[in-house]
């Protein structure tokens, strides 16, 4: 599956935050949906976050390039 830098954040969602995500080669992706992959461990380098009692996908952190999903 992809790694945290082929995942890209849509917003739509209250506060800004991921509604959606984009993955190279598949499209778009329900925050649902990828939070279930990334659980799963079917998206290396990217992490689950709880913020308020909703769950989004995060890159983990990397120094080496700009590679983090949208906040």
């Amino acid at each position: 599956m992809a790694k945290g830098e082929s995942i890209s954040g849509n917003g739509g969602g209250d506060g800004g935050g991921n509604e959606s995500y984009t993955v190279k080669g598949r499209g778009v992706v329900s925050r649902s949906k990828m939070v279930r992959e990334v659980k799963q461990g079917l998206h290396p380098d990217t992490h689950v976050l709880n913020v308020n009692g909703v769950e989004y996908a995060r890159n983990n952190p990397n120094n080496n390039k700009p590679d983090n999903i949208d906040d």
